[in-house]
């Protein structure tokens, strides 16, 4: 099979682009989890699963 490119491409724009440090993430309380799963489930009567209906 022949490939998209040259090999000795591979790579390139990902190492061109600058690097930048993450951002410090904190997880939501489980109070504030809690409250969210409960609107989800109850209020808006969401099914288990990925969906947004």
């Amino acid at each position: 099979m022949p490939t998209h490119g040259s090999l000795s491409k591979a790579g390139k724009v990902r190492n061109q682009t600058p690097k930048i440090e993450a951002r410090e993430r904190t997880s939501p309380s489980p109070k504030n989890r809690s409250r969210r799963n409960y609107e989800k489930r109850v209020v808006l009567q969401r099914k288990p699963g990925q969906n947004w209906m």
